[in-house]
C-alpha cells in the first residue's frame, strides 16, 4: 500500500509543480492524474500492481469528502450569494463529463473491436 500512496503522491506533486511553474488554470491533482494515466499506459503491468491498494483507498473515499462538507458549511453565505453561477457551472461540467465519457467509451470499444 505504501508503494501506491507514494506513486499517487509523486504524481500529485508533479502536477502541483507543473501548475506552479507554468501557471495553468487547472488544479495540480488533475494534472497529476493525467500524468499518472499516461504513465500507467506506458507501463502496462504497473496498474495491476497498484490495483489492490487503490481499491482499498476507494473503499474509504467517503472520508475525503468530510473536509469539503465542512468547507461548504463554513462558507454557506458565499454559496447563497453565488448560487446561480455554481448551478450553471455544475450543470455545464456534468454535461461535459457525460459527453467526454461517452466519446472515450466509443473510442475504447472501437479500439477493442479492431483488436488493438
Amino acid at each position: 500500500m505504501l508503494d501506491t500512496l507514494l506513486t499517487l503522491l509523486i504524481f500529485q506533486t508533479l502536477g502541483e509543480g507543473l501548475v506552479y511553474l507554468v501557471g495553468l488554470p487547472v488544479p495540480g491533482p488533475v494534472i497529476g492524474m493525467l500524468l499518472l494515466l499516461g504513465y500507467l499506459i506506458l507501463r502496462k503491468g504497473l496498474a495491476d500492481r497498484l490495483a489492490p491498494s487503490a481499491s482499498q483507498l476507494l473503499a474509504h473515499m467517503a472520508l475525503l469528502f468530510v473536509p469539503a462538507g465542512v468547507g461548504i458549511s463554513v462558507h454557506f453565505h458565499r454559496i447563497a450569494d453565488e448560487w446561480f453561477a455554481i448551478l450553471v457551472s455544475v450543470l455545464v461540467s456534468t454535461l461535459v463529463s457525460i459527453v467526454v465519457t461517452a466519446l472515450v467509451i466509443r473510442w475504447l470499444s472501437r479500439m477493442r473491436r479492431e483488436g488493438r
